[in-house]
């Protein structure tokens, strides 16, 4: 009702509209539907959520179509169509992610931007072409990283381990961004391990965090999916990636074995005894892996058959079942930004701030997504380090 009168929408550009966006599996747009009627507020509402004009509902058919080609034209410039899975079931639309690629690919402009000492990026295909084995792969791509075959494994814990390879990623303009709730631009609907989003200069990981229902710890399950995203990249591959840690039929396979070259060597893994499922789990803690991913890659290598890696498996996920539940804690606003954003976009922004390329308030506007103030730049200037 406008002014005391109906007003029809085309249904089609309703549903195409909300659709594509990420409000599609909300119970007003759905009633919405059912009921063949909205309110005007409820429409008004819905659209600044979906970052959709509201005028564009009462356009024609055509036109709604050709804007939706286009923003889908755009959005996915860095990111392939196709979801990139690793044995799973589970598949991930751009609507499931749509908000946080748009952010993630506005902050590669803001720093191509503000920042001219970027240069090409020597990991983005790196492997792209190459015919050598996974091995050599590896090789190439620690080398590339400026990482010993040893540095992950002689890690005090596998968080430290993690920490490491972000390190040695943004020390080569790959910017790691992990999930952080209350920060990011959408809540995450659905179970995926990140994505890979395309810059020939700076190129963005998300790396996905929380529950991804394959009963799994998550530092180790955390640094093996950053170290398959990694791989990506250099296969020049970008697309959301959603990855089953704990199945023993793995595939594809390429990837999967540059990144088990990585961290669990297959010379290193001949030589260890895997008979019983406390060897697997020392292993494990060696490589500072899960011991679901362990198993697998010994099932891989044929250490183990597989009638012993489901065994083991089933063991493993009913062991983290019994675990009592975390409760993660809400970081502070100037951590949460720093995580999500990663450190090195942080840092080069803040550089931009220091020489008058960006003011305060649009600092916290587009580098903090007003999270915080301007008089609390300098508390996140320590979060830094």
């Amino acid at each position: 009702m406008l002014q005391g009168s109906r007003t029809m929408i085309d249904r089609r550009v309703f549903e195409d509209l909300f659709e594509n966006s990420v409000v599609s599996g909300r119970a007003p747009y759905r009633q919405a539907l059912e009921r063949s009627e909205v309110a005007f507020n409820d429409l008004v509402e819905l659209s600044r959520k979906a970052d959709i004009p509201y005028p564009l509902f009462f356009a024609q058919y055509d036109h709604v179509r050709a804007q939706i080609a286009t923003k889908t034209s755009k959005l996915l410039q860095g990111l392939s169509k196709e979801t990139f899975a690793l044995n799973s079931r589970t598949t991930i639309a751009v609507k499931d992610v749509e908000l946080i690629v748009k952010d993630l690919i506005r902050k590669q402009m803001l720093l191509r931007k503000h920042d001219p000492d970027l240069e090409d990026n020597r990991i983005v295909g790196l492997l792209k072409k190459t015919r050598g084995t996974a091995s050599q792969d590896a090789e190439m791509l620690l080398d590339a990283l400026g990482l010993e075959r040893d540095t992950l494994t002689q890690a005090r814990t596998k968080k430290r381990a993690l920490e490491i390879l972000i390190e040695h990623l943004e020390a080569r303009q790959v910017l790691v961004s992990l999930s952080v709730r209350g920060f990011m631009p959408q809540l995450i609907q659905v179970k995926f391990s990140g994505l890979t989003i395309k810059d020939k200069k700076v190129p963005y990981i998300f790396l996905a965090r929380g529950d991804h229902g394959d009963d799994q710890e998550p530092e180790g399950r955390q640094l093996f999916t950053l170290t398959l995203l990694a791989v990506l990249v250099a296969r020049g591959i970008f697309a959301p990636v959603t990855y089953d840690g704990r199945s023993p039929t793995v595939g594809p396979g390429r990837e999967y074995d540059v990144v088990g070259e990585i961290l669990m060597p297959e010379a290193a893994m001949r030589s260890l005894d895997l008979q019983t499922l406390e060897d697997l789990k020392t292993a494990a803690d060696r490589f500072k892996v899960t011991p679901s991913a362990l198993v697998v890659r010994a099932q891989r290598l044929r250490l183990v058959t597989s009638t012993s890696a489901s065994s083991h498996l089933n063991a493993l996920s009913q062991e983290f079942a019994a675990r009592p539940p975390s409760r993660a804690q809400q970081p502070k606003p100037v951590n949460g930004i720093r995580t999500y954003n990663g450190r090195e976009f942080s840092a080069r922004m803040i550089q931009a701030l220091d020489v008058g390329k960006v003011s305060p308030g649009d600092f916290c506007r587009a580098v903090c997504a007003n999270k915080i103030k301007p008089h609390q730049i300098g508390d996140f200037r320590k979060a830094l380090g």
